[in-house]
């Protein structure tokens, strides 16, 4: 459903900024992790956990063949006994370095400790992205940012999926047998429709 979905937002969008933008962050974040094999963190606000993008990532990871976009979601909360992919805290962005990239997804302002460890981070060598509301300081951090003000009838979460979509497309043409095309990607997706959902998020 989600490629049909993001068909259809791209149709909607036609003649406004947004699907220019999200191509050009998306093509930001690959050339940011694929040369240097990964290191993509992801993290939210204290609010706002941004497990949906991370999913939609790891499928685009999957179709486009480019296990680098698959990110390790960093959490201000991580639950006693969880699966080690949902148990990395804020402290991981305290060692984040050259050849990492940090996406910070923050709808509302961060807190001031996620702020000083983002800026940590970006002096400390590593590439900070941002999809954020407009914030200064958020702003200031980011070496790229794509804002989301709700205008157009745009929210984050389309954003999102327009992002994490066009992260794997623009990638060089996949081999046989691997998201070939729009056909493929829909006989994928009526497949999906009848599995159950999966565990992993």
């Amino acid at each position: 459903m989600d490629a049909v979905r993001v068909a259809l937002l791209r149709e909607v969008l036609a003649g406004t900024e947004w699907p220019t933008a999200t191509r050009r962050f998306a093509g930001v974040l690959r050339s940011c992790v694929v040369p240097h094999g990964g290191g993509l963190l992801l993290v939210g606000t204290e609010e706002f956990e941004p497990w949906h993008l991370a999913a939609h990532l790891a499928d685009e990871s999957a179709w486009s063949g480019l296990p680098e976009l698959v990110p390790t979601l960093v959490r201000h909360r991580v639950e006693p006994g969880g699966p080690a992919h949902l148990a990395v805290g804020l402290g991981r962005i305290e060692t984040a370095g050259r050849g990492e990239t940090l996406l910070l997804v923050a709808p509302e302002r961060p807190g001031a400790g996620l702020l000083e460890r983002v800026h940590d981070a970006r002096r400390a060598g590593a590439t900070v992205l941002s999809l954020n509301d407009g914030d200064p300081e958020v702003l200031g951090l980011a070496h790229e940012a794509l804002t989301v003000t709700g205008a157009d009838d745009v929210d984050l979460d389309t954003v999102q999926h327009l992002v994490s979509a066009a992260a794997g497309e623009n990638s060089a043409p996949a081999p046989r047998g691997r998201r070939g095309g729009f056909r493929d990607r829909l006989s994928r997706l009526a497949d999906q429709l009848t599995a159950p959902p999966p565990a992993r998020w």
